[in-house]
């Protein structure tokens, strides 16, 4: 098992490659921070465990993080959509945003929503600036923010045992509260 200082030394290495690397390609302020954003909202996820010394939410994020990159790229080179601005045919689904409503459901599912709206803020922003940079058509980024969420939703379970759930059904709305004795 590592300790705190080794991961924490393993993050802030490769952080300035990743995000220093990805907006390089920009063209636009808007696309720039939506590129950072994508980046930045996993990896704030990922510390967010080393953090809190939480090794069973790093495990967790792995599987989470690892299946959206996994179904985003499956699709991306089964379906080959071209992009509305070239002849690239990797469009569907949007990775940038897969990967930034990823990091965000996850620290919304693991530590609460109230982390979690800032990064998912982001994540949306992010989401705009690829329709914005004419990358991805509206139905990409919408594809790429429900596979990194379910993904997130689907392995991540609440840190401390607590896990609060929106509730909605034909007749009611309502919120639901869960505690792990």
């Amino acid at each position: 098992m590592q300790n705190l200082e080794d991961r924490v030394k393993k993050i802030f290495t490769a952080l300035p490659i990743l995000i220093l690397a990805n907006p390089m390609y920009a063209k636009s302020n808007i696309e720039r921070i939506g590129d950072i954003l994508s980046v930045a909202i996993p990896v704030g996820a990922y510390g967010a465990t080393l953090y809190l010394d939480d090794e069973e939410g790093e495990y967790q994020f792995y599987k989470s993080y690892g299946t959206t990159l996994a179904a985003t790229y499956a699709l991306k080179y089964t379906v080959r959509e071209k992009r509305p601005d070239s002849d690239n045919t990797d469009s569907f689904p949007s990775g940038h945003t897969s990967s930034a409503f990823s990091g965000a459901a996850f620290i919304h599912k693991r530590y609460g929503f109230e982390y979690a709206i800032i990064p998912y803020l982001g994540a949306i922003y992010t989401g705009y600036s690829r329709v914005h940079a004419n990358r991805h058509y509206t139905r990409d980024v919408i594809a790429g923010a429900l596979i990194g969420t379910a993904s997130s939703w689907f392995f991540t379970s609440p840190y401390k045992n607590l896990d609060i759930t929106p509730e909605v059904g034909t007749d009611y709305k309502g919120i639901q509260f869960n505690y792990k004795w």
